[in-house]
């Protein structure tokens, strides 16, 4: 089946740092929310490090993230896909990075959520188009079992080194 992905970048003229996933899940796509999951370990692992509730409101999540100069965004814009796993990803399209650092030259960080989003990524755009942009993959904050799953509290810290760095 083919899934579009609805939701637009996240991001304003004061994002320094662009959080790149590969496709949402389902749960995401009904909701139309960037890590709409209640168990996926995303909002909770960015309000931890810095030492906010998470917001009950999206509108309020989305907000938090620009207020810190965060920009979200998908490595994906369609594919084909059963279910909600990044395993199950075939026939992708990409999302139009080239448009993006061009209208927010300002990004000097790209953190990979999960190996999916950074393999999509590398796919399709060269890293060394951007010179002025640090690239690096993450764990996925996913609570899907995989073979590389870290801890909730090992991708914490993960996590809170690459945004303070």
């Amino acid at each position: 089946m083919t899934i579009q992905n609805i939701l637009r970048p996240v991001v304003d003229e004061k994002s320094e740092l662009l959080i790149l996933g590969s496709m949402p899940g389902r749960i995401s796509l009904d909701r139309q929310q960037y890590y709409g999951n209640e168990r996926n370990h995303f909002w909770s692992i960015l309000t931890t490090i810095f030492d906010e509730p998470i917001p009950e409101k999206y509108e309020e999540r989305l907000a938090f993230l620009l207020h810190h100069k965060i920009s979200l965004w998908d490595t994906i814009a369609s594919c084909e896909r059963q279910g909600s796993l990044d395993s199950a990803i075939k026939k992708e399209i990409p999302n139009d990075f080239a448009w993006l650092f061009e209208q927010y030259p300002q990004i000097r960080k790209v953190l990979f959520n999960g190996g999916k989003a950074e393999q999509v990524f590398k796919k399709y755009y060269k890293q060394s188009g951007w010179p002025h942009i640090e690239f690096i993959r993450l764990p996925s904050t996913s609570p899907v079992p995989g073979k590389n799953v870290k801890s909730y509290d090992e991708k914490l810290v993960l996590w809170k080194e690459a945004i303070q760095k």
